[in-house]
């Protein structure tokens, strides 16, 4: 039994991929954090662009451009075990072909649709439901989602504000979206905080409060029905829904400015 570690990175996961191939491993599990604990026989290829990148040439032409996209997108979203399941989906597919995509009778393929239907339907949600703050000429907001929907919401957020400065936070998987005019870049980023807000933003904050206070009628309030329209879980990062202590407070346990210490290469668009 053997498990594999590697960096978190599609590109280091595709590098576990390429090694359990060649050596005919069979993974039980992958870990990311250093800090978990596997009773199994470990293996840690180092992350290897190049192998990385021919591996998902791969897809495309042996498999099929669609399969290429549906592995990529798999691994952004929270699905537990994904590498296992896409790894399974890998194996078939460079035996079967693109066949393997269409086969919906495959329990790995119906967890894998499954997962990129949840994925999809959060990001729609969240092209909706994102606030920004105009912070010293930038506008920065935050989100807190299941799967890693930043990079798929990058470059709508570009383009549809390509005049101006942004900056949106992933809570989740610490990381942020930052556009400068329509160049962006995604950085990791451990720490982050909104900063205090100018008088004319917490002018408006306080409009978006009192206009959501005010729109229902007291007579006709059906809590379950917006919970229909505006699931819970998204309105602790919208400013209707929080204080301005609450929107510029620091995450717990953490410090740091507006755009905090950044590691890895940025991904840019």
């Amino acid at each position: 039994m053997t498990a594999y570690r590697y960096d978190g990175t599609f590109a280091g996961f595709l590098t576990c991929v390429w090694d359990a191939l060649e050596s005919g491993t069979e993974p039980v599990e992958f870990l990311c954090s250093g800090d978990e604990v596997s009773l199994w026989e470990t293996r840690r290829p180092a992350t290897d662009a190049e192998k990385a990148r021919r591996l998902y040439a791969a897809l495309a032409k042996r498999v099929s451009p669609a399969f290429q996209k549906l592995v990529a997108r798999g691994f952004l979203t929270c699905l537990p075990e994904k590498e296992l399941d896409l790894l399974a989906l890998i194996r078939r597919g460079l035996r079967e072909g693109d066949r393997v995509r269409l086969d919906l009778s495959n329990p790995v393929m119906a967890r894998v649709n499954l997962a990129l239907t949840k994925m999809w339907t959060e990001w729609d949600h969240l092209k909706g439901f994102i606030r920004f703050s105009d912070l010293d000429g930038a506008l920065v907001g935050e989100i807190e989602p299941k799967n890693r929907v930043l990079p798929l919401l990058a470059a709508h957020f570009a383009a549809r504000y390509s005049g101006e400065r942004l900056v949106l936070y992933d809570r989740t998987h610490r990381e942020a979206f930052v556009s400068d005019r329509g160049r962006w870049r995604l950085l990791p980023a451990e720490d982050f905080r909104m900063g205090p807000a100018g008088s004319e933003e917490r002018a408006f904050r306080a409009m978006w409060r009192k206009y959501y206070q005010t729109i229902a009628i007291e007579g006709r309030l059906n809590p379950k029905c917006q919970s229909a329209h505006l699931p819970k879980r998204y309105r602790h990062v919208m400013t209707e829904f929080i204080t301005d202590r609450e929107m510029e407070q620091s995450l717990p346990g953490q410090t740091g400015g507006a755009l905090p210490r950044t590691g890895e290469k940025a991904i840019e668009g």
